[in-house]
């Protein structure tokens, strides 16, 4: 990136630690989400904080635990911790919301915040801009003496609802769990010796130095391909550092598709619970919507991208699944937010209910094919320039179904093209799928030549 940005967005905070993500900034933020809970909130406000293990969250969230206490809150600390954990914690306390202190999957020199409310949930994009509006205009309650308080027993109680939900059948094993030393190395160990399957612990160790790049895509996961195929595993799992997202590798070392995730949980709900509504975004794959083409009575219901606006949609059509091709899986009866935990143990009762290696499982899900490109903006202006990219994007496709919603999304008889700025980088997304990646790469080139980009 040619600056350091301060990223702020449905999505919570995000920016250059010690350049735009600094001490200060987290506190200032977080005193502004605390400052939004009390004032909507009655008598005392409980608020959980979790991190990722990043060098840099040690600082930052002490400084937010500084920010919570001064408008007000009473916090309950679970150090490092999981996204879901720390939404699950929300959701049993009852309190009156959360935050995590993550940059997800950003590289390490980024670090930021994510705001969850009671519901354990991100906030809804009009909250999200009243906390941001607080931000910058410092509409912060201050001079408060909340107390904190810490936790260390969330995370054997998450994954105790996550097997609860998914009752797992007996699977041989072994596997292996790549947790790039982020917060999902002790869920997934606890995950692992409460199925008693034997499991190898690729980079499990929660130091916050990432062993590869941080985000859980194929051209990452060299070393847990190879670790599967020296181990014989049945399958490989691979979290990003605040274990929200999941990605998954073959018997044979092969690495799966991140759309794949959501689809086989799909596959597994729709299956067990019987036909409902499955909400996912704009950008991910139709693989869904053929899945529940199986189960009549199942339907699959679009949102704009962000983890907020599909849990918003699931609850606005009682929905049984959500998520995001990203390997986001949203299990309403564990938490509402993007959970690794809960996808694992739905793979894994997968595998034993099928009793077929996971290699075709996949084979089994419709054919296919994605493509993913980022452009970075500092050469056209910026964020600045989104509205002229889009307009650019839309007039390229006139002939297609355009949908608005987030950023624009066309369909064609061939496939479809997704052109969105990104909530959490300055950048813009091309996505498109269709029958071959042939015709999926045509159209992303055809957006981009169109925009400029």
């Amino acid at each position: 990136m040619s600056d350091a940005p301060l990223m702020l967005s449905v999505s919570g905070a995000r920016g250059i630690v010690g350049a735009t993500m600094t001490p200060e900034v987290a506190e200032r933020y977080a005193a502004a989400w605390g400052s939004h809970l009390r004032s909507v909130g009655k008598g005392s406000v409980q608020v959980v904080l979790g991190r990722d293990p990043r060098p840099s969250g040690e600082a930052l969230v002490a400084a937010a635990r500084l920010g919570l206490q001064g408008a007000g809150c009473n916090v309950v600390d679970l150090g490092i911790a999981a996204t879901p954990t720390v939404g699950f914690a929300v959701s049993k306390f009852g309190a009156a919301g959360g935050l995590m202190v993550t940059a997800s999957h950003n590289p390490i020199e980024w670090n930021g915040i994510k705001c969850l409310d009671h519901r354990g949930v991100a906030p809804p994009a009009a909250i999200a801009e009243q906390i941001i509006a607080r931000f910058h205009n410092h509409d912060l309650l201050t001079g408060g003496s909340g107390q904190s308080g810490s936790d260390n027993t969330l995370t054997q109680q998450h994954v105790e609802r996550a097997l609860a939900a998914v009752p797992v059948r007996s699977v041989s094993g072994p596997v292996v769990l790549d947790s790039v030393n982020g917060a999902g190395c002790e869920g997934g160990r606890l995950l692992f010796a409460a199925l008693d399957v034997p499991y190898e612990h690729l980079y499990g160790e929660p130091h916050g130095v990432f062993a590869r790049p941080a985000e859980p895509v194929p051209a990452h996961l060299g070393d847990l391909c190879d670790r599967v195929r020296a181990c014989n595993a049945v399958a490989g799992f691979a979290q990003d550092p605040d274990a929200d997202r999941l990605v998954l590798v073959d018997e044979r070392g092969i690495p799966i598709h991140e759309e794949c995730t959501l689809a086989l949980a799909a596959t597994w709900v729709l299956r067990h619970r019987g036909a409902g509504t499955v909400v996912a975004n704009l950008s991910t794959s139709r693989m869904i919507d053929h899945i529940a083409e199986n189960f009549p009575g199942a339907r699959v219901v679009r949102s704009a991208v962000g983890e907020a606006n599909v849990v918003d949609v699931m609850e606005q059509t009682s929905a049984i699944l959500g998520g995001e091709g990203n390997g986001g899986v949203i299990d309403p009866e564990v938490v509402k937010v993007r959970d690794s935990i809960t996808g694992m143990a739905m793979v894994m009762d997968l595998l034993a209910e099928e009793g077929r290696p996971l290699s075709a499982l996949v084979a089994d899900l419709p054919s296919l094919a994605m493509v993913k490109e980022k452009r970075d903006l500092s050469a056209i202006g910026g964020r600045a320039a989104v509205p002229k990219v889009l307009d650019a994007v839309r007039g390229a496709f006139s002939g297609g179904q355009i949908n608005d919603l987030d950023g624009v999304r066309v369909d064609l008889p061939e496939g479809w093209v997704h052109v969105r700025p990104s909530n959490t980088e300055p950048i813009v997304r091309l996505i498109a799928e269709a029958d071959t990646t042939e015709q999926a790469s045509a159209l992303v080139a055809h957006a981009a030549q169109a925009a400029d980009l």
